[in-house]
């Protein structure tokens, strides 16, 4: 298959591969590389010696989010469902899968990578769900982050849309390695070729499935209605459509609360 969007890149045999999401700077997960991402995961499904699929940017940056021109009031209902729906993909992919993080993670790039089951990360990248700032709100995130972390880096992340580092995203067990940019590869390839490579793709796949077993049960509880909040309240309410507009004529949201 011939990807748009994406860049796809094998390694050691096929036993890992990369996904990159090739549209750099932003990165901006749009309809159509959500789509792509989805028939990947799906044509991964016969892959028999895949071991780990690992997902970063092409450039600097991760990912800065969905498309914002997507999330109008006229887009959002095509757009959502089938961003949940790939999030899903991920979470329920039965091959592990590992974001490999530089620069900005924010919004649905970071939901992307927090759908991953590992997360390696250079010490300078930033993390934010930021759509509050914008009179909305991340439904996987909200869905996952009290899972993943706590309630309350939950809440800080989900309510305020502040910035955290690569630390601060260790220290509540988000993120499992750190390292320096230039130290970022070497630390992802040691890894792989200790604790990946040396164990039976069928069996890695047995035991992905068994320690995601939580987080697809949970996830498939809450999404559906989380996305009914946002798409049956959240978008009706004045606030919502204003942030969303706001930011794609650069203007500064007036809010009426409601």
């Amino acid at each position: 298959m011939t990807y748009q969007t994406l860049e796809i890149t094998e390694k050691y045999d096929g036993q890992v591969v990369e996904v990159i999401l090739n549209d750099p700077p932003a990165n901006i997960l749009t309809a159509a590389m959500m789509a792509e991402i989805r028939a990947f995961l799906k044509a991964d499904l016969d892959t028999r010696n895949r071991k780990l699929v690992i997902f970063k940017g092409a450039g600097d940056h991760f990912c800065f989010g969905a498309s914002v021109e997507e999330h109008t009031k006229e887009r959002v209902n095509d757009m959502l469902p089938g961003f949940h729906v790939m999030i899903g993909d991920i979470l329920a992919h039965p091959v592990p899968t590992l974001a490999q993080v530089s620069g900005f993670c924010l919004g649905g790039g970071f939901e992307l990578a927090i759908a991953c089951g590992l997360i390696f990360a250079d010490e300078k990248s930033k993390y934010a769900v930021p759509e509050i700032q914008l009179g909305v709100f991340p439904p996987v995130a909200a869905a996952l982050l009290p899972f993943l972390a706590s309630g309350v880096t939950a809440a800080h992340m989900v309510l305020t849309g502040a910035k955290m580092t690569a630390r601060e995203m260790q220290d509540c067990g988000i993120i499992n390695s750190v390292s320096p940019k230039e130290e970022l590869e070497q630390t992802l390839t040691s890894y792989i070729e200790k604790h990946i490579l040396p164990r039976s793709a069928s069996s890695l796949r047995f035991a992905n499935r068994a320690v995601r077993s939580g987080i697809n049960s949970l996830y498939r509880q809450h999404i559906c209605d989380l996305e009914r909040l946002y798409l049956d309240e959240l978008m009706t309410s004045h606030d919502a459509n204003e942030g969303i507009n706001s930011f794609l004529a650069k203007q500064t949201p007036v809010w009426n609360n409601e």
